[in-house]
């Protein structure tokens, strides 16, 4: 790398060429591009769990949360009454907007699909 440096206004200053310095920059990210990876990667290997876009997309599109949920995890409704405890009918009702639910049922199905409640209440 080749540099100038020079004085201004008492502060000493580096001037290298155009190139130099864009190559300089593309370094200095391609670095940050790293260790934000090495970051994503840790937390994955931690437990984090990584959403693909067909499932964002249902949720921000405005599907049931819930439904989308359930067949994200590979679960009937039937599977996800076995394992919540709760009703496969109030599951229907709930995925087709006709009953809001209590507290409780809503915390028993986020529990058996390892899901938030937030994850899986209607939006309204």
């Amino acid at each position: 790398m080749t540099a100038q440096i020079i004085e201004i206004a008492g502060k000493k200053m580096a001037i290298l060429p155009e190139d130099e310095y864009r190559k300089l920059l593309d370094a200095v990210d391609e670095q940050s591009d790293l260790r934000v990876a090495e970051r994503a990667e840790r937390r994955r290997h931690e437990g984090e769990e990584y959403l693909p876009a067909e499932l964002v997309d249902r949720l921000m599109g405005g599907e049931n949360a819930l439904r989308v949920w359930r067949n994200y995890r590979g679960m009937s409704a039937a599977g996800l009454s076995k394992a919540s405890g709760v009703e496969q009918s109030r599951i229907s009702e709930l995925e087709n907007g006709k009953a809001q639910g209590k507290p409780a049922t809503w915390r028993a199905l986020a529990d058996a699909l390892n899901v938030t409640v937030d994850d899986i209440l209607p939006i309204d």
